[in-house]
C-alpha cells in the first residue's frame, strides 16, 4: 500500500492505492516502513507547486524509519533487520521504501520508530544549512523563522546541543510559548512585533550571528537589518515570496554573506557525506536520548489526508508523522 496521487490538489488526493514493492539498486536498502514524516515539501508537491527533481517517485515522502529486508547487489547483507531512519528523495509514504545506504542512520533504543521518522528531513536541513553553510558555532546568536515548525524546532533542540542562543519568530503568543518550553532563547510573535526591531533590543544592538530563513520575499531585506557585521543569511524557503530587493552597500559595509540551499535535489554523495558528518558529530547524543524531535501529531498512513489537513491549518507545532501496518 502507498498513497500515489494521480495529479495536484487537496488533501483528498492523498488515498491509499496498491503499488509494487519497490527493488533496490546497488548501494541501496529496502526498508518496511514504520513510520514517515510528513513535511512542507510533501505538501507543496501535492498541489503541484514542488518540481520534483527527475527520476523521484511519485508517493510523497521524504524521511522514514523501519527495518531493513533488503538490500541490493554488492550490499552488506548483515544490514538485514536492522532499524534504520533515512532521508530519501521521495517513496516515503509507503509500506516499504528504498533508501540509499549512505543517508541511512541507526535508530538506537532511546529512539521510537515515531521519533527516529521524524528526523532526518529536518536534521539534514538544518545542519547543514545552519551549522555548515551559515558556519554556526558555539556562542552564536541566531534568527530563526517558523519556531515551531519542524525547521524550527529541530533548530532550537540543536542549538541547546550545540550552545547557540536560538531566537525565534512565530505566529501567535500561544506558539511563542511553546517554542520558550522547547528551548528558544528568545520568541517574538511576528504578527504584533516588529522582529527587526525586537532582535536588535535582545542583541544590544548588535545583532544575530546567523539568519535561518524559509520566509523570503520582504523578509530578506529586514533579516539582513538583523545581522552583526560578518553575518551570514541562509534561505531555504520562500513561502513569502521569491524575489526581494535589498541594500548592496549595505552588504559591502557590513560584510554580509547571502546563500542558500535545496537538499532535495542534491546527489546523494552529497546526502551521504552529510550523513556521515551527522553520524559523527550529532547521532551520540541521539543514542544519549539528548536529541528527540518535537511530535505534534501522529496518523495512520491510510488518514494521510488528515495529516495534510492538520499542518495546512497551520496550528501544528513540531512535526506529524504517518504510521505504516
Amino acid at each position: 500500500m502507498a498513497i500515489d496521487p494521480v495529479g495536484p490538489g487537496g488533501p483528498e488526493v492523498l488515498r491509499p492505492v496498491e503499488r509494487r514493492v519497490p527493488q533496490p539498486a546497488a548501494g541501496e536498502y529496502l526498508i518496511k516502513v514504520a513510520a514517515a514524516g510528513v513535511n512542507r515539501p510533501d505538501v507543496l508537491q501535492r498541489k503541484g507547486r514542488y518540481p520534483m527533481p527527475p527520476g523521484a517517485p511519485s508517493i510523497p515522502g521524504l524521511e522514514i524509519a523501519g527495518a531493513i529486508v533488503a538490500v541490493g547487489d554488492g550490499g552488506d547483507a548483515t544490514m538485514l533487520g536492522q532499524p534504520v531512519c533515512a532521508l530519501v528523495w521521495g517513496g516515503g509514504y509507503a509500506e516499504y521504501c528504498v533508501a540509499p545506504a549512505g543517508q541511512c542512520l541507526p535508530v538506537p533504543p532511546a529512539l521510537s520508530m515515531i521519533e527516529a521518522a521524524a528526523i532526518p528531513e529536518t536534521l539534514f536541513t538544518v545542519w547543514s544549512n545552519l551549522f555548515e553553510r551559515a558556519y554556526a558555532v558555539e556562542g552564536d546568536t541566531v534568527l530563526v523563522h517558523g519556531g515551531t515548525s519542524g525547521i524550527g524546532t529541530m533548530a532550537i533542540v540543536l542549538g541547546q546541543l550545540f550552545d547557540l542562543t536560538v531566537i525565534v519568530t512565530c505566529g501567535t503568543d500561544e506558539k511563542c510559548a511553546r517554542a520558550l518550553e522547547i528551548g528558544a532563547a528568545r520568541a517574538i510573535n511576528y504578527k504584533t512585533q516588529d522582529f527587526v526591531e525586537q532582535v536588535k533590543a535582545i542583541t544590544g544592538g548588535e545583532g544575530v550571528q546567523a539568519v535561518l530563513d524559509m520566509v523570503g520575499g520582504d523578509y530578506l531585506p529586514r533579516n539582513l537589518a538583523c545581522l552583526a557585521a560578518d553575518g551570514r543569511h541562509v534561505s531555504i524557503a520562500m513561502q513569502g515570496g521569491a524575489t526581494a530587493q535589498i541594500s548592496i552597500p549595505q552588504i559591502m559595509a557590513q560584510r554580509l554573506t547571502l546563500t542558500g540551499s535545496m537538499l532535495r535535489g542534491r546527489s546523494v554523495g552529497f546526502k551521504s557525506l552529510v550523513a556521515d558528518e551527522i553520524a559523527r558529530v550529532v547521532w551520540p547524543h541521539a543514542a544519549a536520548g539528548r536529541l528527540r524531535p518535537v511530535i505534534d501529531a501522529t496518523f495512520p498512513l491510510v488518514d494521510a489526508a488528515k495529516a495534510h489537513e492538520r499542518m495546512d491549518a497551520g496550528g501544528h507545532v513540531g512535526k506529524i508523522v504517518l504510521t505504516v501496518g
